[in-house]
């Protein structure tokens, strides 16, 4: 019973938090092309052209919108990875993400997420 009091609290109570999640700013940076088919920690393998991403504690399936702060262009992607390991990184994204994000030649951006769903 004490158990399934706890998986009651933890699926009704704490997941729905992730949807009112205050958005966050910090630094992203991308995911190298030579990681293209390696394994996400969700098991999906990398793909560099699909729109996903990478984040320290939101679920794996999580929609964020990230906004880079320095030219307004923002994308949604995925979290399918956890990262990124760099302390001073907030989140990292796929190659696609971040040409549409314009932070290939800079490599880093300041972004701001929120979370979507």
């Amino acid at each position: 019973m004490r158990a399934f009091k706890f998986m009651f609290f933890f699926i009704f109570l704490m997941v729905p938090l992730f949807a009112f999640a205050e958005p966050e700013e910090g630094v992203a940076s991308y995911y190298a092309d030579s990681l293209q088919g390696n394994l996400t920690a969700s098991e999906e393998p990398y793909d560099k052209d699909a729109l996903t991403a990478a984040h320290r504690t939101l679920p794996f399936g999580t929609r964020v919108k990230v906004s880079n702060l320095d030219n307004g262009r923002s994308v949604v992607v995925i979290i399918n990875d956890r990262g990124p390991y760099s302390q001073n990184r907030l989140i990292d994204v796929s190659g696609t993400a971040a040409r549409q994000l314009g932070l290939i030649d800079s490599g880093i951006a300041k972004v701001k997420i929120e979370v979507l769903e």
